[in-house]
């Protein structure tokens, strides 16, 4: 047996332990640690190995969010400690260790210790360490030998945009066939010439906004895709000093290209997607078979691996336990790397669009006034805006939140997805192979508040390092 410091350091009044470690046959009572009002501590004798666990405060059960959680087949929540065998000390010495560490431990927001040695914290975060190796380099292996072709459906449409289309068109096509980005066929050059994204009408609507708009409304109808592209190099070239800068080589992947050379260009790029072209034997012409996105990677991934979770052991981790995505405070001890925007439902749509943009992200979460969860707003929203011309009736620094999200139809309402910090990986994995969910929002279950976002390019990010 082992002695082991339990602590619960969020206070209360009357704080019990109960854990598997006795078959969770008693509630034992923890102890508040002297010169403090909000830690708990208790010290028990535990059998080496796993354990899990969790406090009853002031009648209500709850886990350590800071700590190792693992979720069991029933659905439960637990917090997890691995407790490696002792070497064999004088009680007295053991307990004089403990007794040490309840009064100079207690200054630490959450501590679990074991009095044989770190190692009973250190366990758990190797192992997972590990685990994100082994799944890494599994998952390496098996992009490496597939191949862009397995993305292209038995059955279906891709779309393209001839550049001559009017930008008022594109924008009511892209909004009809539920698409934020198609790629563009240049007629006169017989060639797949660029992508035409969100974030094209996004900055469209923002100049339509200024004192000097490159475009007016009536415009739209008769400004081409291609003048619009062209007005957009101007621009850059005004605001960078530079010439205007020749055709750039078109990002794209051929057939036999494999997936994990697809996934790195998307990733490095930090593209949404890029067209799938077969090319003529002489490189004279080219044929669009479909466009390759992250989502469909994810998608073939969770297909091919569904029935053998075990393989990358990685994806049954919560993912409050996984070091990535963005949080609005520490999250196991971690610090944020990113912070984590918020919109509220008054703020004005144009200051949405312009934190979307110079933000270099794809959607922001909508908030109430006590920070509950509303929707999310992302770029591809912007499509909405065509639907009955609204862009034209209504000014961006006018239109707050509450009026855009009414503006979207029930299936751009709907595409909200939450998740908790205890969800496993695949979980979200599963959510996120829907092309129309590009992330998935962390809330706390009870309160709606938020806590987390994970995108599509943060799950890519771990999974292939």
């Amino acid at each position: 047996m082992v002695l082991v410091t339990f602590t619960w350091s969020q206070g209360g009044t009357h704080v019990f332990l109960c854990g598997s470690f006795d078959g969770w046959s008693e509630q034992i009572p923890m102890n508040l640690v002297e010169g403090s009002a909000a830690v708990f501590q208790r010290i028990v004798d535990v059998p080496p190995g796993y354990h899990k666990y969790k406090f009853l405060v002031d009648g209500i059960w709850k886990v350590d969010q800071d700590q190792l959680c693992v979720q069991d087949e029933y659905g439960a929540i637990n917090n997890l400690v691995f407790v490696k065998e002792s070497v064999s000390m004088p009680s007295a010495l053991i307990r004089e260790d403990a007794q040490s560490k309840l009064v100079s431990g207690f200054t630490s927001s959450t501590h679990l210790e074991a009095s044989s040695s770190s190692e009973s914290q250190l366990k758990p975060v190797m192992q997972l360490n590990n685990e994100i190796d082994v799944s890494r380099h599994r998952l390496f292996m098996f992009l490496s030998s597939s191949q862009a072709y397995e993305l292209i459906p038995n059955s279906g449409k891709v779309f393209a945009l001839d550049t001559e289309v009017a930008v008022k068109q594109a924008f009511h096509i892209m909004y009809e066939q539920r698409l934020a980005v198609m790629p563009l066929w240049d007629g006169q050059n017989a060639m797949i010439s660029g992508m035409l994204t969100a974030s094209d009408f996004i900055l469209i609507l923002l100049k339509l906004q200024e004192s000097h708009p490159m475009l007016t409304h009536d415009e739209l109808e008769m400004h081409t895709i291609s003048a619009w592209k062209y007005g957009k190099f101007q621009l850059q070239a005004e605001v960078s000093g530079a010439m205007i800068p020749p055709n750039r080589r078109v990002l794209q992947a051929g057939p036999d290209e494999s997936l994990k050379d697809v996934a790195l260009t998307l990733l490095q790029n930090k593209i949404s997607a890029v067209p799938v072209l077969h090319s003529s034997e002489d490189g004279s012409s080219s044929q669009l078979l479909h466009t390759a996105c992250l989502a469909g990677i994810l998608k073939h991934i969770c297909r091919h691996f569904r029935h053998s979770l075990e393989y990358l052991p990685i994806v049954q981790q919560p993912v409050g336990n996984l070091s990535f995505g963005t949080w609005t405070r520490q999250v196991g001890g971690r610090a944020r790397s990113r912070v984590l925007l918020k919109l509220h439902s008054g703020d004005l749509l144009s200051s949405a669009l312009k934190l979307l943009i110079e933000g270099e992200i794809s959607s922001i979460p909508v908030v109430d006034d006590n920070g509950a969860l509303i929707n999310v707003y992302s770029r591809s929203d912007i499509t909405s805006l065509a639907r009955g011309n609204v862009y034209a009736h209504f000014r961006l620094d006018q239109m707050i939140m509450t009026q855009v999200l009414q503006v979207l139809d029930e299936a751009s309402r709907d595409r909200c997805r939450t998740c908790t910090r205890f969800d496993s990986l695949y979980r979200i994995m599963e959510v996120l192979s829907d092309p129309t969910v590009r992330r998935v929002v962390v809330i706390d279950p009870n309160s709606r508040h938020v806590e987390g976002i994970i995108t599509l390019r943060d799950v890519f990010n771990l999974l292939l390092g």
